[in-house]
């Protein structure tokens, strides 16, 4: 009775998988589950590639997350493994379309005109980059049972998202937050390479403190690196919070609280204007 019962619970279970692909296959890519018992949604499991996301529960972590192509069946084996039924919704941060992508798309100039004054505007995708990924991705995905989704109620597909902007709503900032750790340099070029590494990681501490409060877990899971960590470090988190962004991205979606940007080949999908923050946020309070 009782295994049954934890059975039947398991099955109840809405989850979201959220993954910020790369656009090549020599890039890692970030990946996050998030499920929805019944009193909140929680995560589940993050990590910093394909390859740590599926592997068996406590195997020794990767020192240097490897770049992979996507496998969308074992991808979603491994979520039902973690709880008893496949993913409501897939959430993913790379150009998917039904048409072919060879240059921008309607959707990325939506998000353009919507949220360019913010400095969210796309970046412009080609047959290259990301190419024969991306429709790889969208093609498996469907035949898993996951089609691509540009609009109308949510279940059982694949969505596009964008985590600029839908940072952007959940911090209720007016424009883009600097968190990208390959762009340090350019968010604060007048202080030293110390002082931008305590913005960037402090600017960390506030999205996930952020996320914390969309999602249990998340400030355990997320560990924000120390002043000292090497560069591969600070990659693999971002890949993760990426990861967990657009997770969180997908469950608004799921509650009817996102808004897609494009046409009937492609859409972005953007969380609308979450609940007031407690403080307001000073994005680059601490430059000079």
């Amino acid at each position: 009775m009782l295994l049954k019962a934890m059975q039947s619970h398991l099955a109840d279970m809405r989850s979201v998988l959220g993954i910020d692909a790369a656009w090549t296959a020599i890039q890692p890519s970030g990946v996050a589950l998030v499920v929805d018992e019944g009193s909140g949604w929680r995560l589940a499991r993050v990590a910093a590639s394909y390859a740590s996301f599926t592997a068996p529960a406590g195997a020794a972590p990767e020192a240097r997350p490897p770049g992979r192509l996507p496998d969308a069946e074992a991808l979603l084996t491994a979520c039902s493994s973690m709880t008893g039924s496949a993913p409501a919704l897939v959430a993913i941060d790379m150009p998917l379309s039904r048409a072919p992508i060879t240059a921008r798309r309607a959707a990325d100039n939506a998000v353009s005109t919507a949220y360019g004054a913010r400095h969210c505007s796309t970046h412009t995708p080609s047959a290259v980059r990301p190419g024969r990924i991306s429709d790889d991705l969208t093609a498996s995905f469907a035949a898993a049972g996951y089609p691509l989704l540009t609009g109308g109620t949510p279940e059982h597909a694949l969505i596009e998202v964008y985590p600029h902007p839908a940072l952007v709503e959940l911090a209720r900032a007016d424009r883009r937050l600097p968190y990208k750790a390959g762009k340090a340099r350019a968010y604060w070029p007048m202080l030293p390479p110390a002082e931008r590494r305590t913005n960037l990681l402090s600017m960390w501490d506030l999205i996930v403190a952020l996320l914390e409060r969309e999602i249990g877990g998340v400030a355990d899971a997320l560990t924000v690196p120390t002043p000292e960590a090497p560069g591969v470090a600070l990659k693999a988190f971002e890949d993760k919070l990426d990861a967990v962004v657009c997770a969180w991205v997908g469950t608004r979606v799921l509650a009817g609280a996102a808004i897609p940007f494009g046409d009937n080949d492609a859409a972005i999908w953007i969380p609308a204007q979450s609940a007031p923050i407690p403080q307001q946020i000073e994005i680059y309070s601490k430059s000079p």
